[in-house]
């Protein structure tokens, strides 16, 4: 439903002449949610489409458990995963499982549209105590550094 939405307002804006070209569309900055218990929720490529494309790639991954949030809202299973290129740091993608994860990967679309990198994403303040924490444990992970595990 979000994909179509925000695809009727560009096609909207193009019709009624509010714009002069429509922005690229990258369908892989699209987040797919599915909306069960537990909730998924996912950006950009698997770690298996990643390994295909023959880049050396960094995985991080976080789980529940390790946040205080998840624990005092009786939500402590899960997992967060983040997929960066180890050369440029790009985030290749980012996949989760867990309560209110299609709230939280919002996060990675932001940072997958405005090409944020790995260390841009080690480097940004997230809130304490909050769930979205466990996003930022997890880029951390992919370089062994997560804090709360």
């Amino acid at each position: 439903a979000h994909k179509a939405s925000h695809e009727g307002v560009i096609c909207v804006e193009k019709i009624a002449g509010e714009i002069d070209e429509a922005h690229p569309f990258d369908n892989w900055n699209v987040p797919g949610c599915t909306y069960s218990h537990p909730q998924v929720a996912s950006v950009g490529l698997t770690e298996d489409e990643a390994k295909k494309t023959g880049k050396k790639l960094k995985v991080g991954k976080f789980p529940f458990i390790g946040n205080g949030k998840a624990i005092a809202l009786g939500e402590p299973e899960g997992l967060v995963k983040t997929i960066f290129d180890a050369e440029t740091g790009e985030l290749l993608g980012a996949h989760m499982v867990g309560a209110e994860v299609t709230e939280l990967i919002q996060g990675y679309v932001i940072a997958r549209e405005g090409e944020l990198t790995e260390e841009d994403l080690m480097h940004t303040i997230f809130p304490h105590p909050t769930l979205s924490e466990m996003m930022h444990e997890a880029v951390l992970a992919s370089e062994g550094r997560a804090m709360h595990i």
